[in-house]
Parts: structure tokens; C-alpha cells; sequence
């Protein structure tokens, strides 16, 4: 004896049928408007083009952040200090100075 499927998982079953068909034309959609935009463009939308742009974009911010910590740190504090990569999210790092040696 096979079940008939009826009620709310059929309803659910087209309801998904249904936003998946319509996600995918617009992604077809923006696909063409991207085409017809830029001419000469490939149809294809590039993801290592996007990540390169988010991690471009990243790397920007950072760097901005870094440039306002360092100057806020030089104008309230005598210390001295420099901007480098931190295992602790740190953007900037104090320094100590180095004495020379007595001789």
C-alpha cells in the first residue's frame, strides 16, 4: 500500500519548487544585466573576483584602523608605537627601546 502524499508537505514540496524557480531567474536575471552592462564581460559571474575585492576591501579597513590607533596612541601617550600583525588582534604593538650597549 503506497500513500497518497497530500497535505502540508505537498504544500511545502511547491512552495520550495517555487522560490527555487524563482531564485533562479534572477539569477539568470542579474547575470544579464551584468552582461549588458559591462560589454565585453564573460556571462559567468566570478567568485575569485569578489573574494579578491572583499579581501582587498578588508585589508583597506584594516589598515585604516591601524593609522587611527597609531595616531591617537602618539597623541596621548609618550610611548612609542608600530603597526604590525598580532596573533591578538592587537593593531598596534608598544615598542621598548633598544639600548646600546656600555662599553
Amino acid at each position: 500500500m503506497a500513500a497518497n502524499p497530500s497535505g502540508p508537505a505537498v504544500f511545502q514540496n511547491k512552495a520550495r519548487v517555487q522560490i527555487l524557480a524563482e531564485l533562479e531567474k534572477e539569477r539568470k536575471r542579474l547575470i544579464q544585466n551584468q552582461s549588458v552592462s559591462t560589454p565585453g564581460a564573460s556571462i559567468s559571474i566570478s567568485r575569485h573576483n569578489t573574494k579578491d575585492f572583499r579581501d582587498s576591501a578588508e585589508q583597506q579597513h584594516i589598515v585604516a584602523q591601524q593609522k587611527a590607533a597609531l595616531q591617537h596612541a602618539h597623541a596621548h601617550s609618550s610611548g612609542f608605537f608600530i603597526t604590525q600583525d598580532s596573533s591578538f588582534g592587537n593593531l598596534i604593538l608598544p615598542v621598548l627601546p633598544r639600548l646600546a650597549p656600555q662599553s
